[in-house]
């Protein structure tokens, strides 16, 4: 799917943008050096188009995949009944990722860089963010820690005409594609924190369904450059250890989360609903806008351990005996 080179790259994209191609406007024509235009111009696989402008506008603006859904307790023979059931709806999450494509200056590699906060709410009312929960098996009550991780970055991908995407399916008026990860992190030796996982280990199963409408496809896989972020509908399915704040040590509790969600693309952070706005502008104003250059990656747990525990100035044992109230 990755190819090398790019040779005569600029003078083409240049005649394109300067003879009226559909999606193409004004600031094309003169595209910054991180400006994934010029790059993105170059595929010409459809499923290459489309799974780029997941990863991105291709006018280089920031857009947002918001996220809206459920968390349930995945507990093997229901063995923590009455305290906590198999099945039982823990949390509502509510938040989104916003995102850009960032081409590499001089190059014709291309990033997604991206900030994500999704917010624990009550089970009940999605719009209610939980600031602290009861552990049912301990009995102690913890403050809630949002997903907040800053940064989530994917590449560099090489772009080149050649650039292919994953295998497409029509289903209806919908053109659906899959990307099923699966997730295994030693955090004991790359971290040095086990969080009370088993031997250290985050194990984790990530499933993704992309949407996108047939005239959507027609009027955004064209040439030039689209304007606007592609009209896109994911459903998220996630398997994972309980998350830190919660205090479960995987070890001695046996169970997990799962993870269900919708995902929808917005053109911009100004679309977000005003309630969630005013939570991010509260008390997480930097998830306002994207990054401005590639960096480190996190994820809940590396994120906990970089802003709970101070990069292990504390350890994750230490944090849930000094927050936990009884």
């Amino acid at each position: 799917m990755i190819r090398k080179g790019l040779a005569g790259l600029l003078a083409p994209i240049a005649i394109l943008l300067t003879t009226g191609v559909p999606g193409a406007s004004a600031q094309d024509a003169a595209p910054g050096p991180t400006h994934p235009g010029p790059v993105y111009a170059t595929v010409t696989d459809t499923s290459g188009k489309l799974s780029l402008q997941t990863f991105g506008r291709p006018d280089g603006k920031d857009m947002v995949f918001r996220i809206s859904g459920s968390v349930y307790a995945n507990i093997e023979g229901n063995s923590l009944d009455p305290a906590m059931r198999h099945g039982q709806k823990l949390f509502n999450i509510e938040g989104y990722n916003i995102r850009k494509l960032y081409r590499v200056p001089g190059t014709n590699q291309l990033y997604q860089l991206s900030r994500e906060i999704v917010f624990y709410t009550d089970p009940a009312d999605p719009r209610r963010v939980l600031r602290e929960w009861k552990n049912p098996i301990d009995g102690r009550t913890y403050p809630v820690v949002p997903i907040n991780n800053d940064t989530v970055n994917f590449g560099p991908f090489t772009i080149t005409s050649a650039y292919a995407g994953p295998p497409l399916q029509q289903l209806h008026e919908e053109t659906v594609w899959t990307s099923d990860i699966p997730v295994r992190t030693n955090f004991a030796t790359t971290l040095g924190e086990g969080f009370g996982l088993a031997g250290g280990v985050y194990a984790a199963q990530e499933m993704f369904d992309f949407s996108v409408d047939r005239r959507e496809v027609e009027d955004r896989t064209g040439p030039g450059v689209p304007e606007g972020a592609m009209q896109t509908k994911i459903s998220w399915a996630r398997t994972s250890p309980w998350v830190p704040f919660m205090c479960l040590p995987e070890t001695d509790v046996r169970g997990q989360l799962t993870y269900h969600a919708r995902s929808w693309s917005l053109d911009s952070y100004s679309q977000v609903e005003p309630w969630l706005r005013a939570e991010v502008e509260a008390g997480y104003p930097l998830y306002k806008s994207t990054p401005a250059a590639p960096g480190a990656s996190e994820n809940s747990w590396t994120s906990f351990y970089n802003k709970q525990l101070g990069k292990g100035a504390t350890t994750w044992a230490g944090w849930c005996a000094a927050n936990g109230r009884a």
